[in-house]
C-alpha cells in the first residue's frame, strides 16, 4: 500500500483569525480521502492545534462517522457528560444539547475525566443561518496570557468540579455514567476519583479535583487545560444563575467550579479566564459539509449563539489518562 502524501503537499491556508483551513477539490468520496490523507491531516493537526477540512460534502452522520474512524480510528464513549447529546452510533454524537442564543465558552472536551480525549472530530452537517461557530483557542499561548499569579495557583491547588444530579438541568445519572444502578455509578466513582454523596431525595452529589496545567503528551508544551470558566456559575447568562440558585440553592448548581483548595471562584476572575480565550480566539464560520479537527490538550473550543438549523455530529477519540502528562498538581512539582 502506499504512503500518503506528505503534509505540505496539502492546500492549507493560513489566517491569523481562523484556524487552519484545508481546501479539498470536490467530489471527492470522503471516505477514501480520509484514509488515504490520514497521516498528512493528522500532521497539520499537530502542527497547528486545529485543521478545518472543507470540500468533502459530508452529509449524513453515517458518512461522518466514517470519516471520523479513517482519521482516528475507535470513537471514544463519553462519560461524565453535562449535557445530554444524540447517539448516532458508538462513539458517534450530536453536537450538546445547549440553547442556541446562549454561547458554550473555551473549554477542553471532558477535561475534568482522568481518561480525556486527545482528539476531537466534528463535521457540520447543516449549516447555521447565522453564528454557531465552534472556534478555537491555543491553550500555550492562553497560558501565557494569563496573570502568573492566577497561574501559579491553579497550578498549586488544581481547580474543583462540583455536580449536583437531577433530572430536569444537564445529563442524568444514566446520561452521564451510562448506568442509573448506584452500585455501579459508586464503581466508576472511586475508580476516577471522585468524592460522592447521596442525598435524601436519591440525588447525586459529586465533587472532584483535577489538575489546571498539564504538559502536552507530544510536544511537552505547558497548556492551560480545564474547563474552569466554562463549568462556573458566572460564565452563565445572568437571568439563568438567578433561576438557578433561587431552584437548587448555591450548593446545589448542577454545575460549578472551585479552587483546588475548595474556596470560591469570584466573578472576576471567570471575566479575566473568559477575556483571555476572547483575545485568543479564531473563528471560521462553517459551512455545510465542513470536517474539523482539534487537539484538545493543545487547543480549546467553544461554540457561538446561532440562528437556524445547526446540525453537527461530533466524535472523540485517542483517549489519554491524565497521568500521560500531568496527573494532578502534586505531581506537577515532582
Amino acid at each position: 500500500m502506499s504512503s500518503s502524501p506528505p503534509a505540505t503537499t496539502l492546500d492549507v491556508e493560513l489566517r491569523p483569525d481562523s484556524p487552519a483551513i484545508l481546501h479539498v477539490d470536490s467530489p471527492v468520496d470522503a471516505q477514501s480521502w480520509a484514509a488515504q490523507y490520514r497521516e498528512s491531516v493528522r500532521a497539520q493537526v499537530t502542527e497547528h492545534g486545529a485543521l478545518l477540512v472543507r470540500g468533502l460534502g459530508l452529509r449524513e452522520p453515517s458518512q461522518a462517522g466514517a470519516v471520523f474512524a479513517g482519521l482516528a480510528g475507535d470513537l471514544m464513549t463519553e462519560r461524565e457528560a453535562f449535557a445530554p447529546r444524540e447517539a448516532y452510533g458508538p462513539g458517534l454524537y450530536s453536537s450538546t444539547a445547549w440553547p442556541a442564543n446562549q454561547p458554550m465558552c473555551m473549554h477542553h472536551e471532558l477535561s475534568y475525566t482522568h481518561q480525556v480525549p486527545g482528539l476531537m472530530l466534528f463535521a457540520c452537517l447543516t449549516a447555521p443561518a447565522q453564528g454557531g461557530a465552534t472556534a478555537v483557542a491555543d491553550a500555550e499561548q492562553v497560558l501565557k496570557a494569563l496573570p502568573a499569579e492566577l497561574t501559579q495557583r491553579f497550578e498549586r491547588e488544581g481547580w474543583l468540579l462540583t455536580r449536583s444530579y437531577n433530572d430536569e438541568i444537564g445529563a442524568s445519572l444514566s446520561e452521564s455514567f451510562g448506568t442509573d444502578d448506584r452500585a455501579e455509578i459508586e464503581r466508576y466513582c472511586r475508580a476516577n476519583a471522585i468524592d460522592f454523596t447521596w442525598q435524601p431525595d436519591g440525588s447525586l452529589r459529586t465533587r472532584q479535583r483535577r489538575p489546571a496545567v498539564v504538559r502536552h503528551p507530544v510536544t511537552g508544551a505547558r497548556c492551560w487545560f480545564n474547563q474552569i470558566a466554562f463549568l462556573n456559575e458566572w460564565t452563565l447568562a445572568p437571568e439563568v444563575r438567578e433561576y438557578l440558585v433561587d431552584e437548587y440553592g448555591a450548593d446545589g448548581l448542577p454545575f460549578n467550579t472551585r479552587f483546588g483548595d475548595g474556596g470560591s471562584i469570584g466573578e472576576d476572575v471567570v471575566q479575566i479566564l473568559n477575556s483571555t480565550y476572547d483575545r485568543h480566539t479564531r473563528r471560521e464560520p462553517w459551512q455545510a459539509g465542513d470536517l474539523l479537527l482539534v487537539d484538545n490538550i493543545r487547543t480549546a473550543h467553544s461554540r457561538e449563539p446561532f440562528d437556524g438549523e445547526r446540525r453537527v455530529v461530533v466524535g472523540m477519540a485517542e483517549p489519554r489518562r491524565l497521568d500521560d502528562s500531568c496527573p494532578t498538581p502534586e505531581a506537577s512539582r515532582r
